[in-house]
C-alpha cells in the first residue's frame, strides 16, 4: 500500500459571529478550563480592536486565532488571545500561517511588538512560539489555574 502526502491548501479569511459555534467547539477541544466561553468569543469577534481570522483546509475549519491592538503607558503592541488548530489539523503549518498572518496585519497598523500568553506546560506551542521568534518576558504565577503561565513577545520590525 502507498500512502502520499497531498499538500493541503490552508485558507485564511476573516472570522465572524457566523463561525462562532465552530469557533467555540475547537476552542473547547484545545483548552480545558480556561477555555473562552461562547459569550467571551462573541465578544471577541464584535469588538472594534479585535481582529479574528480562520484557516479553512477545503470547506472546513481548522483553526482560527483572535488578537487585538491594546496600548500600555503610551506604547501600541498586538497581543494574541488565542490560537486554536482542532486536534486533526494540527502539526501541519495552520497556527505558523495564523501567526504570520495577524502579524503582518500588526506591522501594516504599525504596531512594532507582539505579546501572547502561554501555559508554561503547553510544550508544543511553546516550541512554535520560540521557533518564529517569540521570546520569554516574564513568568504569570498561577495563570492558568495551578498552572503557570510564561509571557512572550516579539518584536515585528
Amino acid at each position: 500500500m502507498h500512502y502520499f502526502l497531498v499538500a493541503m491548501a490552508i485558507k485564511i479569511e476573516d472570522a465572524t459571529l457566523r463561525f462562532l459555534d465552530k469557533l467555540y467547539e475547537i476552542e473547547k477541544q484545545c483548552f480545558e478550563q480556561e477555555a473562552f466561553t461562547k459569550q467571551q468569543l462573541a465578544y471577541l469577534l464584535t469588538d472594534y480592536n479585535t481582529v479574528g481570522l480562520i484557516a479553512r483546509v477545503d470547506t472546513e475549519i481548522a483553526g482560527f486565532i483572535i488578537a487585538r491592538i491594546d496600548i500600555e503607558n503610551g506604547s501600541i503592541f498586538g497581543h494574541i488571545l488565542t490560537v486554536n488548530v482542532a486536534p486533526a489539523y494540527r502539526r501541519r503549518g495552520i497556527a505558523q500561517q495564523l501567526l504570520a498572518e495577524i502579524e503582518s496585519m500588526f506591522r501594516d497598523k504599525g504596531v512594532k511588538e507582539c505579546r501572547l500568553e502561554v501555559r508554561e506546560d503547553n510544550i508544543a506551542g511553546l516550541n512554535l512560539y520560540q521557533k518564529l521568534g517569540y521570546r520569554k518576558a516574564g513568568k504569570l504565577m498561577q495563570y492558568y489555574g495551578d498552572v503557570h503561565g510564561l509571557y512572550l513577545q516579539k518584536n515585528l520590525v
